[in-house]
């Protein structure tokens, strides 16, 4: 687990809510406080969906996208005053563990893998970004933290966004 603190809110707000950067992620939780309190749990209601809408959502069927809601947060989140606090909880989907577990060479079966996360917190003005990592494994092992973490940074810097490693 490594946290970051963003430099320019405006920019990462901009990247998160009206870019398509952050739009591969599977949304956990959601939770937008302003003058009232939005929580999402980012379940995929199933039982909304035909056999056939759910076969072709394929294994991320378990989780919304980002893409899919990201509108949504926008329109609760923006306006004249800032939220008083908001946080996201992204997961990376079975796709991209599976690939991530292949580039990075680790002994890991995507099938140990609960999630890889990327945690968003926005609370007193300040933007946090916190990597983490579940098994549903046994491990003393730290490599997938490790690997998880760098991979995080490496995002960060390919979408170009300032921060302080804390």
């Amino acid at each position: 687990m490594i946290s970051f603190k963003i430099e320019h809110t405006k920019d990462f707000m901009n990247k998160l809510l009206l870019q398509e950067a952050f739009d591969g992620f599977l949304v956990k939780e959601a939770t937008i406080s302003t003058f009232q309190t939005l929580h999402i749990d980012g379940s995929r209601n199933k039982s909304f969906y035909t056999t056939e809408e759910l076969e072709e959502l394929g294994t991320d069927m378990d989780f919304v996208k980002w893409s899919e809601i990201k509108a949504l947060c926008f329109q609760s989140i923006k306006g004249k005053k800032t939220p008083l606090s908001f946080k996201f909880v992204f997961k990376l989907s079975e796709k991209n563990t599976e690939k991530f577990l292949l580039q990075t060479g680790l002994s890991f079966k995507t099938s140990d893998v609960s999630g890889l996360f990327l945690n968003i917190t926005f609370e007193n003005g300040i933007i946090h970004c916190v990597s983490g990592t579940a098994l549903k494994i046994f491990t003393m092992e730290k490599a997938l933290d490790t690997e998880w973490d760098s991979m995080v940074e490496r995002f960060l810097k390919q979408i170009q966004v300032e921060y302080e490693r804390l």
